[in-house]
């Protein structure tokens, strides 16, 4: 049920996207670029648009937060005037998804990696100090967890407060809001802290050779049973929501958390918080990249492409002290960002 709503709603988005780029096409002949995709990498990109607006005659796009996998989509449905330009991504493009790209005709694609990310597990301000692992994330989280008696067999999640996990952790009832299952955010977590948590059972770590669909299954199912409950709101909304509610737990980006520090503050997870640093050096586990994808076809067709991919690329905008680490975005050691901006420069396209 909640996969056909998460898939309505990015058809909604499509609908509406498709809508006033048309009412806007008929006015002005498309003169500006088309951006969809994740809500996390969208604040970055809102701010590079805006900055361009104020100094330069860059024309405002039409942005669309769809999620991940939902811009991927949009983007690769085909090259015709209403269709998107740039999608933005808080992971790398799956080869299913570059190969959709290829069957619709976008043969050339753009990879432009902008930063990094840590995502936090984060409760309000007031709350009390806590701090967990990763195999106590995913014993907290997943749908079914390996029996508390011993054993190969699993069962139906049983734990209903932290302490029942771990008689360090506070009698808390186990509550936590978490991204969709459609996002970036949703498709890293699972991999990195419920995945992370689950391989340091050995006898689930070893079907991963074994019988990879069924570790899959095991490592990344959630819990449906209330104790997750899939945030279909605004980032706002939910620091919100989190603020006012001491028991509550949420996954967040790091740039959310940033921004709203005053209100909300990360766990440490295995004795690392979500830092500048600790992301940076990978210290931090649960941290990824995040991308932008160009069309290269579309670049020289519609104005304002290749000065958003300029702005973005600049010291000023991603470099360390750069109006984007201000929102939370963590930048790359300066070779990286020398690759990826030359990527942007020369429209470099992607091979997978």
């Amino acid at each position: 049920m909640k996969k056909c709503v998460n898939k309505f709603k990015v058809l909604l988005s499509v609908a509406l996207l498709v809508a006033v780029a048309s009412s806007l096409a008929a006015e002005s002949r498309r003169d500006y670029p088309i951006i969809v995709g994740s809500t996390t990498v969208y604040p970055f990109a809102a701010r590079v648009v805006d900055q361009l607006v104020e100094t330069s005659e860059f024309k405002r796009p039409l942005m669309q937060t769809t999620g991940s996998g939902g811009g991927l989509m949009l983007f690769c449905i085909g090259t015709d005037v209403l269709d998107p330009d740039i999608t933005l991504s808080s992971r790398r493009i799956k080869q299913s998804e570059f190969d959709s790209c290829q069957r619709n005709g976008i043969k050339e694609i753009v990879e432009v990696k902008i930063g990094y990310d840590g995502i936090a597990v984060a409760s309000a301000e007031q709350a009390a100090p806590m701090g967990l692992s990763r195999k106590e994330i995913y014993l907290a989280l997943a749908k079914e967890v390996p029996d508390p008696k011993g054993g190969k067999e699993l069962i139906p999640n049983p734990y209903k407060t932290w302490r029942d996990i771990n008689d360090t952790l506070p009698a808390q009832k186990i509550k936590v809001l978490g991204p969709a299952r459609s996002s970036g955010t949703h498709y890293i977590f699972s991999r990195l802290a419920m995945e992370g948590g689950c391989r340091t059972i050995d006898w689930i770590r070893a079907l991963k050779r074994d019988d990879s669909v069924r570790y899959k299954s095991i490592c990344r199912t959630l819990r449906e049973d209330g104790a997750y409950i899939e945030a279909n709101e605004s980032d706002d909304l939910t620091v919100q929501k989190l603020a006012s509610d001491p028991g509550l737990l949420a996954i967040l980006s790091f740039g959310t958390l940033y921004q709203n520090r005053d209100k909300i503050s990360a766990l440490d997870i295995e004795g690392i918080k979500p830092d500048f640093e600790n992301v940076a050096d990978d210290s931090y586990t649960i941290s990824r990249p995040l991308y932008l994808y160009v069309k290269k076809a579309h670049v020289d067709a519609y104005p304002g492409i290749r000065e958003f991919l300029a702005e973005f690329t600049s010291k000023k905008a991603w470099g360390e002290g750069g109006y984007l680490s201000k929102l939370g975005l963590v930048p790359m050691q300066e070779r990286e960002r020398r690759k990826f901006a030359t990527a942007a420069k020369e429209l470099s396209p992607l091979s997978m």
